[in-house]
């Protein structure tokens, strides 16, 4: 049985943000808010660097428990410099293999607050995509709610959540849903839609070759579906 820390998750926020604050590189920060169109603030620390800092602290302080790794994310989440919500992934990745029913809750609200491609696609693909082969009573309900919703990211999550399954994945879910999102004009859902075709390319490429070949998607998401076809 894993022996978990006793520390709560307030502590735990007080000793990653000093972690992150120490180890800060202005120089690498700029750099990387511009990238990120500035959108966000960073301490300009590498994923490498950040989980190493995360592994260190975990060393000294035991493993989180994942009841105080829940409310560690949403503080986590709340904090200005963006490494701090890709440090709540991280921890939440480490303990996908536990999640709960009632733990999409949390996915839901982390996937449509301070959205961008670099947090939504992690958690579509690894936390909901997860949650929903765990749990897949009401799958159907939580894709249509998604889809239906004014929520550009949720969608993308509905294109996107089965980007890990490969055999498993549900064609006519995935086929379906591009097919309802092809005419979308969103730059982020055409590209979620060859992503995503793309991907399940790698398990089942005659199928995609025919769906793309008899459906009228746009350059972009038929250029991004077709790369692994055409080599």
């Amino acid at each position: 049985m894993t022996r978990y820390s006793t520390l709560k998750a307030n502590d735990w926020l007080l000793f990653i943000r000093e972690a992150m604050s120490s180890n800060a590189n202005f120089a690498k920060a700029v750099g990387m808010q511009k990238y990120m169109k500035g959108l966000f603030s960073f301490y300009g620390i590498s994923s490498p660097q950040r989980r190493q800092l995360l592994k260190e602290l975990i060393l000294i302080h035991g493993k989180p428990d994942p009841i105080e790794v829940r409310k560690l994310a949403e503080l986590l989440w709340a904090e200005e410099e963006r490494e701090m919500q890709y440090a709540a992934m991280d921890l939440l990745g480490s303990i996908k293999k536990q999640l709960e029913p009632n733990d999409l809750q949390l996915i839901e609200k982390l996937i449509t607050t301070k959205s961008w491609w670099d947090t939504v696609d992690l958690l579509a693909s690894h936390l909901a995509g997860t949650w929903l082969l765990k749990f897949p009573e009401n799958k159907q309900k939580i894709l249509e709610t998604w889809f239906a919703s004014e929520s550009m990211w949720l969608q993308r999550t509905v294109l996107i959540h089965q980007l890990l399954y490969k055999t498993n994945t549900n064609e006519s879910i995935l086929f379906d849903y591009i097919t309802r999102l092809k005419d979308s004009k969103e730059f982020f859902i055409r590209k979620a839609i060859g992503w995503a075709l793309r991907q399940y390319a790698r398990s089942a490429p005659q199928s995609v070759r025919l769906f793309v070949e008899t459906t009228n998607l746009s350059s972009l998401s038929e250029r991004e579906a077709t790369k692994h076809l055409k080599q």
